[in-house]
């Protein structure tokens, strides 16, 4: 039993706004419908002691602790600025916001 109907397919192209030749509704009916078979089949595979997951491998973040160390002087990175003001970088306004 076909789940997926050439009208589908068209109708969905439609809304899509895709061109498609009534060939490449009926080849796309059928291709859609092996799809939709194919998850069917794993819907019903029985999992009761498989843990639902979204990724196949355990995931977990690589945490560390903070140190603290020198950073830059401020003097140092203003003098290799452009343009700085105040001890902060002065960079050109954008969407004519003003300051």
């Amino acid at each position: 039993m076909s789940t997926i109907s050439s009208d589908e397919v068209a109708r969905v192209a439609a809304l899509a706004r895709i061109e498609l030749t009534p060939e490449e509704v009926d080849r796309l009916a059928g291709e859609l419908d092996v799809i939709a078979s194919a998850v069917a089949r794993v819907n019903e595979v029985a999992t009761p002691d498989v843990p639902a997951t979204s990724h196949p491998i355990p995931l977990t973040n690589v945490m560390r602790e903070d140190e603290v160390v020198p950073t830059l002087d401020v003097d140092d990175v203003m003098s290799a600025a452009p343009s700085a003001i105040d001890g902060r970088f002065a960079v050109p306004q954008i969407l004519g916001e003003d300051a």
